[in-house]
């Protein structure tokens, strides 16, 4: 994130003597986004980070992908995916991916691991149920509505306080707000729909004095379980940059016009070509002659992918979209209103809606899990008399 917090004990300069209680010295660990040339944190712990006592390959199930073909706007039922206990880590079940990103959805009943994404942040939503995010850096209480930012390699676990349902969006790089909204030295923008009061950073917790402590690692290369010394969340205090963080839906403010205003004005993340997008409840258009709802539009660059999360979606309205709905409108189709929508429309002054909005700039394959909860009949729902 683009502002300074500092949590515990931390000594007045970095890279000093810094000692424990016991007299010995606290270990320094950096963490830093580029190579020493972006945003990082120092974190200082009771043993040494890096005390590795053994590793071993984990065997994931294999995500197969199948490309869009025939090329036809799809519609998945998450709520319908098979449920059963579950994780959420361990329990995701993936939906659609490229080489950018990869979306998939979870409920999840109990604590994950201990888990490091080591090839991108993660942004997690959480569409029902709450939640605690065990983190390194301290503890983020989520509940429904809360995107949760992750960034890359940071170790945490997720403890639900009962079933609690997550979509799942694991880049290959950084997550982070818009550049628009930013100025050059980080600060949030008067024009930017959120600001610096709407984030939430960890809460500091307890150090942790555990051994021999388990971690699931996803890498570039595939995925291991490494056993440590001590536990990764033995941390007196940290200060820095970069740090997981959430942030509510709920608190995002609409930027609204006289005639219908393009999704980048609900833009809320931007990754590895792709950015998160959030349509709230709102006032629409005040034109006299304003038609509310989206135009037909062919988006010739990006595949969209919508998760329907709350509230009434007017424009999807006989289509079929329902609570925790996913439809994705490929490049290469033009989409739009529902037959009857826009005749709807006229005239009304808000919209009730929640969802979360993805746009990817490569196509998105579909993964076994999408096809087994796949509506079969949306592609054509454009054909149907209102």
């Amino acid at each position: 994130m683009p502002y300074y917090r500092t949590a515990g004990e931390i000594p007045r300069k970095r890279h000093t003597q810094f000692r424990r209680p016991d007299g010995g010295l606290y270990a320094e660990e950096l963490m830093g986004q580029e190579g020493f040339s972006s945003d990082s944190s120092l974190l200082y712990h009771r043993h040494p980070p890096t005390a590795l006592v053994s590793a071993a390959t984990h065997e994931p199930p294999v995500v197969a992908r199948t490309p869009n073909l025939p090329l036809v706007p799809r519609h998945l039922r998450t709520h319908k995916l098979t449920a059963g206990p579950a994780d959420a880590v361990l329990g995701r079940q993936p939906l659609l991916a490229n080489n950018d990103v990869r979306i998939g959805y979870v409920v999840a009943d109990r604590p994950s691991p201990l888990y490091r994404d080591a090839v991108g942040d993660e942004c997690l939503y959480v569409e029902e149920g709450s939640a605690t995010i065990e983190t390194t850096f301290g503890n983020l209480s989520v509940s429904s509505g809360d995107y949760v930012i992750i960034p890359t390699s940071v170790v945490h676990r997720i403890v639900p306080s009962g079933p609690v349902r997550l979509l799942t969006i694991e880049a290959t790089g950084h997550i982070g707000p818009p550049r628009r909204y930013l100025s050059v030295r980080g600060q949030f923008l008067e024009h930017a729909p959120y600001c610096e009061r709407d984030v939430r950073g960890p809460s500091f917790a307890d150090i942790r004095d555990e051994t021999d402590v388990e971690v699931y690692v996803k890498h570039r290369a595939g995925w291991t379980r490494h056993v440590y010394a001590h536990h990764p969340f033995d941390v007196a205090g940290w200060d820095g940059c970069l740090y997981p963080w959430a942030f509510s839906i709920h608190d995002f403010e609409p930027i609204t016009g006289r005639v219908h205003q393009p999704p980048p004005v609900h833009q809320t993340f931007e990754g590895p070509n792709f950015v998160v997008c959030s349509f709230v409840p709102r006032k629409v258009d005040y034109h006299p002659l304003a038609v509310p709802v989206p135009y037909n539009h062919h988006n010739v660059d990006s595949d969209e992918l919508m998760f329907y999360t709350g509230g009434n979606y007017e424009a999807r309205r006989g289509s079929g979209i329902e609570q925790g709905s996913l439809s994705l409108h490929p490049s290469g189709f033009t989409h739009g209103p529902q037959p009857g929508a826009v005749e709807r429309s006229l005239g009304v002054s808000s919209f009730d809606e929640l969802a979360v909005m993805v746009d990817t700039f490569r196509p998105l394959d579909l993964c076994e899990a999408a096809l087994s909860v796949e509506d079969t009949g949306y592609a054509w729902t454009w054909n149907r008399t209102p």
